[in-house]
């Protein structure tokens, strides 16, 4: 009975799992799983957290600047040192996240960023700002880190892209509310308007602490504690079908090292198992090859994300725009809402296309067109810089190219790294290799935004486009040769699927998509974790 499962992998002729596999028919898409949906869509509002931080710092800046009359230095920090701070919850998070579970982790990574932006919108000077900003760093490194790890272990295989890209939809609504913040008390008093921005972002994490306390535990991680009956019944709710439960269970178990045939509610699982020990020494140490390629793989899309300069359009959008020739803040702010929306809408699009069209093809795609964007950008603003006379065309150019970069950025680059990082680690190391990753991105995202300021003065603002446009390009040819194709891959198989990649292997959608059963859900394949 091979070629029947998404990965095109012989079904074990043991009974249960030859019970498990539909007879044959026509294909027949999934439906939606309903509950799924709703806890990614919980699990994920976390990342509206950090959205939210870096929307409304972009245009609180401009008047933070003014109130405490700052430097552009300072305001560089302060614009990037949240993702400096971040680092702390990222990683912490994956030890946390292996010792109370995904979900309680959630709500305390809410908790931390409440105490922040209350302490933000308090702050009455420059050095109690920068306290604020250290404890709601705090909270968004847990967010980051912790929101597609616990979306990918609900997630049933067949919707695992469309539902583990929620945090960047969420990021992407979160920049937008705070863009709308900054429109909204844009006319405040100058030493409120900007408080008012920073502490409505209090509101989100309240609610989200609440919401959360809904879920369920991830399966996985109740799996590795032993609690095998509260990890089936979250399954049997999770899974498309009651076979892909009973296989993904399995797979599950083996991975944690519970024998196939133990059916207890409760078994005793080993301290190394349930508490990640021993973790680091085989992701740092003495990695496998397999995991040695997972852990480039992840870092290297994760700093590709940030070092194509995504963070210095969001938050210097005003800084752009008024470079670009637009004079005042509220045609600088209008603007900014408008970079929001698109970049808010594309990325809704890209969440129905992942598991339609691959990782790969979208990936690529994607960051080709940011390419493109970035050198049209790069010379709509060096026209503009060298000439004394309005042009308007260029203008046009400027605020159209920002448009389509954050657009390109949104349908691909954006959530496709979440996505590719909460897939590729292995059950035991999905946590700490995930806040590696996430550790990777904030570190770039903190350089990128504490130097975008200082470049453009070295180099011109259509300079340091120019060069995010070459790293874009050096990021292209990475993916193109390193990164394998992850679409209907089960969790539990991509050891193997890393171990023989090459990349003349995915230069299209695996071969197996062509062969699946009439459930092609049902995650089935051997597991060397």
């Amino acid at each position: 009975m091979t070629g029947l499962t998404p990965e095109n992998q012989t079904v074990p002729t043991t009974a249960p799992a030859t019970k498990h596999v539909p007879e044959l028919g026509p294909p027949v898409k999934p439906k939606r799983n309903k509950y799924a949906f709703a806890c990614a869509i919980l699990a994920s509002m976390t990342s509206i957290l950090l959205g939210y931080d870096i929307g409304v710092m972009s245009g609180a800046l401009i008047y933070i600047k003014r109130d405490f009359r700052i430097t552009d230095l300072q305001v560089s920090i302060l614009a990037g040192i949240l993702n400096i701070f971040s680092l702390i919850g990222s990683c912490a998070a994956g030890k946390t996240s292996d010792w109370i579970g995904r979900r309680n982790t959630i709500v305390f990574a809410g908790a931390i960023f409440f105490a922040g932006a209350i302490l933000m919108g308090l702050a009455p000077n420059y050095a109690f700002l920068m306290f604020g900003r250290f404890v709601a760093g705090v909270g968004v490194g847990y967010a980051l880190m912790i929101a597609p790890v616990y979306t990918a272990e609900v997630a049933p295989a067949s919707s695992r892209g469309f539902l583990t890209s929620f945090p960047e939809v969420f990021i992407n609504a979160g920049i937008m509310l705070g863009y709308v913040s900054n429109l909204a008390f844009s006319k405040f008093p100058l030493k409120l308007g900007w408080r008012f921005m920073l502490g409505v972002g209090s509101v989100p994490s309240v609610l989200l602490a609440i919401g959360v306390l809904a879920m369920p535990e991830s399966p996985r991680w109740l799996v590795i504690q032993g609690r095998l009956g509260e990890a089936k019944r979250v399954l049997d709710r999770t899974s498309d079908s009651p076979s892909e439960a009973a296989l993904r269970l399995e797979e599950i178990k083996e991975a944690a090292g519970i024998p196939a045939d133990c059916h207890d509610e409760v078994v005793q699982v080993s301290r190394k198992t349930s508490h990640g020990s021993g973790v680091w020494k085989e992701l740092l140490i003495r990695p496998t090859p397999a995991v040695c390629r997972v852990m480039i793989a992840a870092m290297g899309i994760h700093f590709f994300q940030q070092a194509t300069g995504i963070d210095a359009v969001v938050l210097f959008s005003p800084r752009i725009f008024k470079t670009a020739g637009l004079k005042t803040d509220h045609q600088q702010l209008l603007a900014t809402v408008a970079v929001g929306i698109v970049k808010t809408s594309f990325i809704l699009v890209a969440t129905f296309l992942i598991d339609r069209v691959g990782r790969r093809p979208l990936l690529l795609t994607s960051v080709g067109g940011m390419i493109l964007s970035l050198a049209a950008l790069g010379t709509s603003l060096t026209i503009i810089d060298h000439t004394e006379k309005k042009v308007t065309w260029a203008l046009v150019l400027s605020i159209t190219t920002v448009m389509t970069y954050v657009a390109t950025f949104s349908i691909g680059a954006g959530p496709i790294t979440w996505v590719y990082t909460s897939e590729i680690f292995p059950l035991r190391l999905r946590s700490q290799g995930s806040s590696m990753a996430v550790v990777v991105n904030r570190v770039t995202s903190g350089v990128i935004s504490m130097t975008f300021l200082l470049l453009s003065e070295a180099m011109t603002t259509g300079g340091a486009f120019y060069l995010f446009g070459g790293i874009a390009t050096v990021a292209w040819v990475f993916f193109y040769t390193f990164l394998p194709e992850t679409q209907g891959r089960s969790l539990e198989d991509m050891d193997e699927l890393f171990s023989g990649f090459r990349w003349r292997d995915s230069k299209s959608k695996p071969k197996n998509n062509k062969n699946s059963s009439s459930n092609p859900q049902v995650e089935i394949g051997p597991n060397k974790l």
